[in-house]
């Protein structure tokens, strides 16, 4: 199992929302937000983990850059976490 960039707690939210294609916005450390449905996770061969939302066209967001992920989905099974 790869190593995780963010807490294995974390990144089972990530999981959940993509295992139920929440609509979420994404906070990043530079203070960038984005928007979209939660797609999949993707684990590279040199160990990177990305979430993979869907905005129109699909992109990949380093898990390492995250700060904050709100679900904005009503009736979700949590509304944010802070990473």
């Amino acid at each position: 199992m790869a190593e995780c960039s963010i807490s294995c707690d974390q990144h089972d939210y990530l999981e959940i929302a993509c295992m139920h294609g929440y609509q979420v916005k994404l906070t990043l450390k530079d203070h960038q937000t984005l928007e979209g449905k939660a797609i999949d996770t993707l684990t590279t061969a040199e160990k990177r983990e990305y979430l993979i939302i869907d905005n129109g066209q699909r992109q990949q967001v380093e898990l390492n850059r995250l700060k904050k992920l709100q679900v904005m989905t009503s009736n979700a099974q949590f509304k944010e976490v802070v990473f």
